[in-house]
């Protein structure tokens, strides 16, 4: 499993558990159905955050859930948080005006851990909401550019229209400072990209295994394929890092629900290596 020095910059638990009040200073709509809220802490900040942990956000009078951290670990005490609408706290979140409040516990998890990487190449690859929790890993590989070898961004979604982040990637593919890859399942009018799985364009470059590290996230389906490729290029499992995601609802692995075999996801995860996640993947319905 990716392991992450800890000891300078994680908070104990207690301080961790704190749920603490903060203000959404701006709301930036994405897609359709996805909001990007940046929160300010009304009192004093969360301890710094990793690219790859999730807080829990807390809705007043709505109810709370685990919530991916989509924005810059270094943009001071502010938090950014990519949202889709699909349920009741969700919506409530997403739906919180300008200067609204909700309540933040966290950081949670375990990160991507970006900085073991560096000189190596690096491969990110988000589906969907993926893309979300590896937004932090591109502008960090960006803000460090001389650290890293080849930077390439993959990004998938159903429809152009779906694709989050959208002006961020053509400026990163216009300015150099990535190579960026994008694909929708269904293209719309005036679409000039490709059309197909992230896998293809994934498949299709030209990789030095021995010195790439990968990043995937997205559905689990598309997790597996992602790695399967990555391994047929040569890339060892134990350089393959995914995001999973379980049912999280206490954050600190006491309740259970996150439970993927012998790993609980809110503590262990949701970050590991494909070498532990791969055969966890592989079992129906665990």
């Amino acid at each position: 499993m990716t392991t992450v020095d800890t000891s300078a910059a994680s908070p104990d638990a207690a301080e961790t558990d704190v749920m603490l009040p903060y203000r959404v200073v701006a709301r930036t709509r994405q897609t359709g159905d996805t909001v990007t809220l940046t929160l300010e802490p009304e009192r004093r900040a969360v301890r710094h955050f990793r690219p790859g942990q999730f807080m829990m956000l807390y809705r007043f009078g709505v109810g709370e859930i685990p919530m991916s951290i989509s924005g810059d670990p270094h943009h001071g005490d502010l938090l950014e948080h990519t949202i889709r609408a699909v349920g009741a706290v969700s919506r409530a979140l997403q739906d919180t005006p300008v200067g609204g409040r909700v309540g933040v516990r966290g950081p949670f998890g375990v990160g991507w851990d970006l900085e073991s990487a560096g000189g190596r190449d690096l491969v990110i690859v988000g589906g969907g909401c993926g893309a979300a929790p590896l937004r932090p890993v591109v502008l960090g590989a960006l803000g460090a550019r001389a650290t890293f070898g080849r930077v390439v961004v993959i990004m998938g979604a159903r429809t152009p229209a779906d694709l989050m982040f959208a002006a961020e990637q053509q400026q990163w593919a216009a300015t150099g400072s990535a190579e960026v890859y994008r694909t929708v399942d269904t293209a719309g009018p005036g679409w000039t990209g490709a059309v197909g799985v992230v896998t293809e364009p994934l498949a299709g470059l030209t990789l030095d295994p021995s010195r790439t590290t990968a990043f995937v996230c997205g559905p689990e389906a598309m997790i597996r394929f992602c790695a399967r490729t990555l391994l047929r290029h040569g890339v060892a499992a134990t350089d393959i890092r995914v995001s999973l995601e379980r049912n999280m609802q206490c954050g600190v692995g006491h309740c259970g629900h996150c439970q993927l075999g012998p790993l609980l996801l809110c503590r262990d995860g949701p970050v590991t290596d494909y070498a532990t996640a791969g055969p966890l993947l592989e079992v129906e319905e665990l």
